[in-house]
C-alpha cells in the first residue's frame, strides 16, 4: 500500500530538512551555507546571498564573497552583520570576507546542544507522520479496505520504517558532533 511509501517520503523530507539546518551551523570552518538564510534587500526584493554573487572559500576559516553588483557591498554587509551568525564582514571595496575563529570548547558543547535538540525536533515529526500512518492503517481497516492481517503487517512496516529513519536521524547527529567536536 502506498500509506508506508508516501510517510516514507514525508520522512526523507523531514530528515533532508535537519540535514539543511545543521548545514547552516559553524563548525569552526567555513562554509558558504552559513548564509543561506541571509536575504538582502536588492531593488525591493528579498534575495539570498548566493544569488547576488559568488562566495568561495579560499582558506578553510574564510569566506570571500564576491558580488556582481558591487552597489550592493555595504548592504550585504549590514544584513550580514544584523544576522546571528556572528561574524564581523570586512570588505575591501571588492570582495566581502568573512573570517570564522576557532570555536572555544564552551561554543562546541553549546553547538552538540542545539544539534541534539534539532535531532530530537526531528525525530519527533518521524514519530508524528508514524502515528498518522497508523490512523490511516486503522481507518482503511475499519472502511473494509484491508484484513486485520494486512492491518498489523502494514504497522509492522510502520514501525520498520520509522525505526530506519531515526537511524538515519542518529547518524546524521553523530556525524554533525563529531565534526563539531573535532579541533
Amino acid at each position: 500500500m502506498d500509506i508506508i511509501e508516501n510517510a516514507a517520503e514525508r520522512m526523507d523530507k523531514t530528515i533532508a530538512v535537519l540535514k539543511r539546518d545543521l548545514g547552516t551551523l559553524r563548525a569552526g570552518r567555513a562554509n558558504p551555507q552559513v548564509l543561506d538564510r541571509i536575504t538582502v534587500d536588492y531593488y525591493g526584493t528579498p534575495t539570498p546571498i548566493n544569488q547576488l554573487g559568488n562566495i568561495s572559500s579560499p582558506e578553510p576559516r574564510m569566506l570571500m564573497i564576491s558580488l556582481w553588483d558591487q552597489k550592493m557591498i555595504s548592504a550585504v554587509e549590514k544584513e550580514i552583520q544584523k544576522s546571528d551568525i556572528g561574524i564581523n564582514p570586512t570588505n575591501d571595496g571588492k570582495f566581502i570576507r568573512l573570517i570564522f575563529p576557532e570555536l572555544t570548547e564552551e561554543r562546541r558543547k553549546d553547538l552538540v546542544k542545539v544539534i541534539r535538540k534539532k535531532g530530537e525536533e526531528a525525530k519527533v515529526a518521524v514519530r508524528s507522520i508514524r502515528r498518522d500512518m497508523n490512523e490511516q492503517i486503522k481507518k482503511a481497516k475499519k472502511d473494509g479496505e484491508i484484513t486485520e492481517d494486512d492491518q498489523k503487517n502494514l504497522e509492522d512496516k510502520a514501525q520498520k520504517t520509522t525505526d530506519a529513519k531515526i537511524k538515519d536521524i542518529d547518524k546524521v547527529i553523530a556525524d554533525k558532533e563529531k565534526e563539531i567536536m573535532e579541533v
